[in-house]
């Protein structure tokens, strides 16, 4: 592959990081690249409170082709397309006035702005003790554009980048960043700029229809690849038979190996051995008895719509079962017992059609009725799935379920999850405030009847995870973000589901941080650690916090070098699985 160096002028430091090459990589498919995030910035004076802060100026495209090892005749196809792009699609899109939701003033503002990679740097400051059980590395994912967003942008839209914090011995620490070096990525790069579609951000009615036009034309002609994979690898992040994985719901998951000195480097899209060619969600599931992952995939375009997939401890597909669907529904989260899938069918779906009528493809289908469907592990053929109707109900994060039965002898399924109401807050303005409620859902497998309680009242609640070792099991903790102010996290709330009551860790003023992840010590469920990052909007510093679950005390916070914007999801590495890694 040509090799390929961008340099760009970097941002002010209020939002950038100085730490932004690349160091050259053992993987053929990693040019050295000096990224972008981005060019210019401007003071928004008039947006909410919220985003007051340093923002993305709009980006004016030209375009300057780039095109190596084509023909004469691809390279004026591709100028053409370039031309019609630049004359014709931009100017109509920045004369389309763009919601909260996809407008990139907004959803690349303030801490949510990008960030340069930075390679390690040891020897960071720590103030407190952290603990000796946390040897290892602690691993955030994250949507971080590399290229300025030509329209519409959601923060989902952005290409995936892990941020690592490595725990040695003696309160040893270090940090770095890295983008998951995904096909996408590499052809954009090739490129210079944003080619592929952002699904949510861009695909909006006519214009987003022309942006898939153009994307195909390119396919065609040579200039793009999207068939080694188009996704972002932004949101989850998972350690399963030797391998750390990257995941969004549009591909395959990405392996990342985690070197010695704490560095990241991606080794390539893991099919799990050329098992699957399928995109699976970004929340797949370890049973803390078998070791087996499960995961879900969802195809908008062909029926079923939807697979359920299972792999035992050495990597080896044991479940590959079709789950029909009557229309593609939008599933970032599921949950398993000890011995069933309990997979949520909910009102946010995918409808193409709208686009031919101006509208995005994911809506908010106000008709349909949602429900939860419940797949024994060793059902084959997915025939057995049983189907109970759940109303009002949208959980976009579940964090845990498990087998009960009534008094009278019934099977249920109880599932802990956060309900959110309206439910397609994330994507479009709907005018109505935000509720995300820690909820109590329960099936009854006999009767097919559900009921619903909502277990912490006036509490933004969401994100969140509980000891592993529970998964599938009864469990009495669950550690959530405070998400308030919405959509920034204040704090951490540890929840009591016996009796709902709630033991709070708030970062403080204008501190604000994202997911919690716990990781065990002891045998008791709440004996071990919360961590996480948290940025001061004040002082304009990062640290990575560590809180003993239990007390809810703040043990250890970490000084970090750079800037770390809010993320999504992660997970812990242990030292002995940074040795157990397989390439």
């Amino acid at each position: 592959m040509q090799k390929h160096s961008l340099c760009f002028d970097l941002l002010p430091s209020k939002t950038s990081s100085h730490c932004h090459l690349i160091p050259k990589t053992k993987n053929e498919n990693n040019s050295q690249i000096f990224i972008n995030p981005f060019k210019t910035t401007t003071l928004r004076h008039d947006l909410p409170l919220l985003f007051t802060s340093l923002v993305t100026s709009p980006v004016k495209l030209k375009l300057k082709p780039k095109h190596p090892n084509l023909n004469s005749l691809q390279n004026l196809a591709a100028s053409m397309l370039d031309m019609i792009e630049s004359s014709l699609v931009v100017p109509m899109e920045k004369n389309r006035p763009l919601p909260k939701p996809t407008d990139p003033a907004v959803q690349l503002s303030g801490n949510f702005a990008p960030v340069h990679e930075c390679p390690v740097q040891n020897g960071l400051e720590v103030v407190g003790q952290i603990p000796s059980c946390l040897r290892g590395v602690y691993v955030r994912n994250g949507a971080n554009p590399m290229f300025p967003p030509l329209a519409g942008h959601h923060l989902f839209d952005g290409d995936g980048m892990i941020h690592a914090v490595s725990i040695g011995s003696n309160n040893q620490v270090s940090y770095s960043c890295r983008y998951t070096k995904t096909n996408r990525l590499i052809e954009e790069t090739k490129l210079g700029r944003s080619v592929f579609p952002k699904p949510i951000g861009e695909l909006h009615g006519h214009l987003g229809l022309a942006r898939l036009a153009l994307f195909e034309a390119r396919a065609r002609i040579g200039l793009v690849d999207g068939t080694r994979g188009i996704g972002v690898a932004n949101a989850g992040v998972v350690y399963f038979n030797g391998r750390l994985l990257a995941m969004s719901e549009d591909d395959l998951p990405y392996q990342v190996k985690i070197d010695g000195d704490g560095d990241l480097e991606t080794i390539g899209r893991f099919g799990f051995d050329d098992q699957i060619d399928c995109s699976v969600i970004a929340h797949p599931k370890v049973d803390p008895t078998t070791g087996d992952l499960h995961t879900l995939s969802y195809n908008v375009l062909k029926k079923p719509h939807l697979r359920y997939l299972k792999f035992d401890t050495c990597g080896k597909k044991t479940r590959d079962v079709d789950i029909a669907l009557s229309q593609p529904t939008m599933i970032h989260d599921f949950v398993i017992t000890e011995n069933f899938v309990v997979i949520p069918d909910q009102q946010m779906v995918f409808k193409l059609t709208e686009m031919i009528r101006g509208g995005s493809p994911v809506i908010y289908d106000k008709e349909k009725m949602s429900r939860f469907g419940v797949l024994s592990m060793q059902d084959q053929t997915g025939s057995g799935i049983n189907w109970v109707d759940v109303p009002d109900c949208f959980c976009f994060h579940l964090y845990n379920a498990w087998e009960e039965k009534t008094e009278d002898g019934d099977p249920v399924i109880v599932v802990i999850g956060s309900c959110m109401n309206p439910p397609d807050t994330i994507f479009s303005e709907s005018g109505e405030p935000t509720r995300i409620e820690l909820s109590e859902i329960r099936l009854n497998l006999r009767t097919k009847e559900s009921n619903r309680k909502v277990i912490v009242t006036g509490m933004n609640l969401e994100a969140g995870h509980i000891n592993r070792s529970f998964v599938g099991r009864k469990n009495r903790f669950v550690y959530l973000a405070i998400a308030e102010p919405w959509p920034r996290c204040s704090g951490i709330a540890k929840v009591d589901l016996e009796n709902g009551t709630v033991s709070e860790f708030k970062y403080g003023p204008g501190r604000f941080g994202g997911e919690p992840y716990f990781v065990a010590e002891g045998e008791g469920e709440d004996e071990g650690y919360v961590m996480g990052f948290v940025r001061d909007e004040e002082s304009d510093e990062s640290e990575f916090l560590v809180v003993d679950a239990s007390e809810m005390k703040q043990v250890a916070a970490v000084r970090l070098p750079e800037r770390v914007p809010y993320g999504f999801h992660g997970t812990f590495v242990t030292e002995n699985q940074l040795k157990e890694q397989v390439f």
